[in-house]
């Protein structure tokens, strides 16, 4: 039986990934804003007894930090960490009160994950058993997108943050899995007022997701499609990129949608 820990938790893709794993037995720990969305979500789940609902922005890392020592006790060691809460806006560099949107961004996206993973480690080198610390990037992290700086920057970030985590950590038990999602149908992607192509249901993401992450896989694009999209991508010239994508779609500015 293994313990999970999910932030982002209440919706979308956090929200499936916790209903897959509970499925399987699974004890949790659930992380997000919203404690009666949590609250929720676990008495939907199987065996609910057994999971720990935690309300909690990850950018307060001593709530964050507090919510992870609980669940080690309450579940004596864990054994998968998703840190999935992220946000998403447009940005626009000229424009002033786009700033603040960019760090809080930053804030959620990366420094979030390194402080949802920093209070397992130590646990889960202890344990001597496999572990998977989890960060979830973005086929929107490969390159940069229009009006997309802040995310794209945020995903990318993530990417490469995992990546070194992952060398960091290679003589231990613990693998450093990037889970990079194309389009999947959540909360966040229903804003988007553009085509999604190869648009993925949340529990079709969550059971590949968890395929992948039980693998250890190091990096992984879902679905499918998206990682060829990704995998073009990152050969195209920047010349060729920028004529093709100058004219992209933009991601709505918060407060504009």
């Amino acid at each position: 039986m293994k313990r999970v820990f999910i932030t982002g938790a209440s919706s979308g893709i956090g929200a499936a990934l916790a209903a897959h794993y509970a499925a399987q037995g699974c004890t949790l720990g659930l992380l997000g804003r919203r404690a009666g969305a949590l609250q929720a979500l676990a008495a939907t789940l199987p065996n609910p007894e057994r999971h720990r609902c935690y309300a909690a922005d990850v950018t307060d890392h001593a709530a964050l930090r507090s919510a992870a020592q609980d669940f080690l006790a309450h579940a004596g060691g864990c054994d998968i960490v998703i840190a999935n809460a992220g946000i998403s806006h447009g940005t626009i560099t000229e424009l002033a009160e786009d700033l603040p949107v960019f760090e809080s961004i930053i804030a959620t996206n990366v420094t979030a994950t390194v402080a949802t993973f920093a209070p397992f480690v130590a646990a889960m080198r202890a344990q001597r058993s496999p572990a998977r610390l989890v960060g979830i990037a973005s086929v929107a992290g490969v390159r940069g997108l229009p009006g997309g700086g802040a995310y794209s920057a945020s995903k990318a970030a993530v990417r490469v943050y995992c990546e070194s985590l992952r060398v960091e950590l290679r003589s231990s038990a613990i693998k450093v899995v990037t889970i990079a999602p194309g389009y999947i149908d959540t909360p966040m992607t229903q804003q988007n007022k553009y085509p999604m192509p190869f648009l993925m249901q949340p529990a079709d993401f969550a059971a590949a997701a968890a395929r992948s992450i039980e693998r250890g896989d190091s990096y992984r694009v879902i679905p499918f499609g998206a990682g060829m999209i990704a995998r073009l991508l990152r050969v195209l010239p920047n010349w060729l990129y920028d004529r093709a994508f100058a004219k992209a779609p933009h991601k709505a500015r918060k407060g504009t949608i």
